[in-house]
């Protein structure tokens, strides 16, 4: 099928001559007749019939618009998706998270990024550290939201967003409940975490192997954040958390903090890309859109 032939049979019946025709192409008339004539030799179809002095469209000529129309109007929904595609206003986005920004953060930032780009598709898991960034680099996600330690990962762009404290939390009717006490002691206690692969879980066990005390035992072990919060709420043991997660908790007497002798660490927070490589649009526009809301966030602190 000659397309731009096709294209010249719908300006034509469109418009309703030739002269009109030419005139919205920016085509001299005799190049659009000739152009036509060929068109139908090619086709070995009569697409025109004469209808006193006028031309019109046969039968088979309709019945041809009707395909061009569809055709024409298909070309231009994908000339507008890829429009939008360049713009980042439509596209998909494929979003991995650990437990603490897809909790506590990434909900209200998703939710400011559809406002504002409504056409575009947001996919998004929420795993351990170890998984997030298995699934950035074997291309499973585009960007990754990450909390925790700042740990190097190769083949892994890092753009911090802000820190927050690493607290210990217990209970409030817990004896080390507003005290400050010695990390074993603190570490004796039944401690509520997350599975194996979490950042802060390995981050409690280094803090007491740079100590030389005895790692903490593990009570109970959930694969979500929410849960081991709502089981140190429940009355039994300890954890260790960032204070983003519980500093309401705390504030409102549902948790208390302890805090341990020579103990100061931080977590960061940080949206992960693969280093060297150019994000989407769209995963361009949510980039800075997290890195807006983190510093509003921040300034708030």
């Amino acid at each position: 099928m000659n397309l731009h032939g096709l294209r010249l049979f719908h300006a034509v019946v469109k418009h309703g001559g030739i002269t009109r025709a030419a005139e919205e192409l920016s085509i001299s008339q005799p190049a659009v007749s000739s152009q036509l004539r060929k068109f139908e030799q090619e086709l070995g179809v009569t697409l025109f019939v004469a209808v006193g002095r006028k031309r019109e469209a046969s039968d088979a000529g309709k019945q041809l618009m009707e395909y061009a129309e569809r055709l024409f109007k298909l070309e231009q929904e994908v000339d507008g998706y890829v429009a939008g595609i360049r713009s980042g206003k439509k596209g998909l986005v494929r979003i991995t998270a650990t437990y603490l920004p897809s909790n506590f953060l990434l909900p209200a930032w998703i939710a400011r990024f559809k406002q504002l780009y409504e056409d575009v598709e947001l996919v998004i898991s929420t795993t351990n550290t170890r998984k997030a960034f298995d699934e950035l680099l074997s291309y499973e996600a585009e960007v990754a939201l990450y909390g925790g330690s700042g740990i190097s990962q190769p083949g892994v762009h890092w753009d911090e967003l802000f820190e927050d404290d690493m607290w210990f939390v217990v209970h409030p009717d817990h004896r080390y409940a507003g005290q400050e006490v010695e990390l074993g002691d603190m570490v004796a206690e039944p401690f509520i975490m997350r599975e194996e692969g979490s950042a802060t879980r390995e981050r409690l066990f280094s803090l007491c192997s740079t100590f030389n005390v005895a790692a903490p035992r593990i009570a109970l072990q959930f694969n979500g954040l929410n849960e081991t919060i709502s089981a140190v709420k429940a009355g039994y043991g300890a954890n260790f958390i960032s204070s983003l997660v519980v500093k309401e908790d705390v504030r409102h007497g549902r948790l208390a903090r302890v805090r341990v002798k020579g103990v100061h660490l931080k977590n960061k927070l940080a949206v992960c890309t693969r280093a060297g490589e150019k994000l989407s649009p769209a995963a361009q526009h949510l980039v800075e859109l997290i890195r807006q809301e983190a510093a509003k966030l921040h300034r708030k602190e």
